[in-house]
């Protein structure tokens, strides 16, 4: 049997965008970046797009209680992410902001930051530009990405978990982190994400809803590839 360019083309899984949207601690970044490195997708954190440039504005002075100069500075910096979930990386006009980015007071301010129209919009379209370019497709994290970013998504997965497991979660990372603290930050996030008016944080209508409360990280993975393999088949 002869084994052709096209034999491969045909043999190769479908490439498949991959929606996962969900609040902070119920696993997303950790599962997306194994269902991606599992099954040779791109990975895309657009959360940390959203701390990217907060932090730029800090850094560069701009008063972040101050929409419209939030609006005014939006297009300035330059945002470039690395799609490798193996190593993800994000630096800002060159520089590398994968650390200073989960810094207390960037992660205090995100929310206020993305809120602002303008700035939804330039990092919204810098989100559809990458998932565009996947050519063996992705998987996108955040908060909006299968109701505003990326509606046709052939999959979407939206992400939960009861307040107090993902206080736990958070807590862990945050080494000494006091739980009941975490928790009540968590929720105000929620709160600030979910009422904002430019695309809320929100579940999409078709999405596939997983509780994560009581399952493993190895388990809600397994649980996200079954589910991406079988959009794959069926395409």
């Amino acid at each position: 049997m002869s084994y052709t360019v096209e034999t491969a083309a045909r043999t190769a899984p479908a490439a498949v965008i991959v929606a996962i949207d969900g609040p902070s601690g119920t696993g997303k970044s950790s599962t997306s970046k194994a269902v991606a490195a599992k099954l040779g997708l791109s990975y895309l954190d657009t959360g940390a797009q959203y701390r990217a440039i907060t932090w730029w504005m800090l850094t560069n002075g701009i008063d972040v209680t101050d929409p419209v100069a939030i609006a005014d500075a939006a297009g300035k910096p330059v945002i470039v992410s690395g799609t490798d979930p193996s190593a993800p990386t994000i630096t800002v006009d060159g520089i590398d902001a994968s650390g200073p980015i989960r810094t207390q007071e960037v992660t205090s301010k995100v929310s206020a930051v993305s809120a602002v129209p303008e700035v939804r919009t330039l990092i919204t379209e810098l989100q559809r530009s990458i998932a565009k370019g996947a050519a063996l497709g992705i998987v996108v994290e955040g908060r909006d990405i299968g109701t505003t970013v990326l509606p046709d998504a052939d999959l979407k997965i939206f992400l939960t978990a009861s307040p107090e497991a993902r206080a736990a979660r958070r807590s862990g990372e945050l080494k000494g982190a006091d739980v009941s603290a975490t928790r009540e930050a968590l929720l105000k996030r929620d709160a600030a994400d979910s009422s904002r008016k430019t695309s809320p944080l929100a579940k999409a209508d078709d999405a596939v809803e997983v509780d994560t409360s009581d399952l493993t990280l190895e388990q809600v993975i397994e649980c996200v590839v079954t589910l991406v393999e079988g959009k794959r088949a069926a395409k």
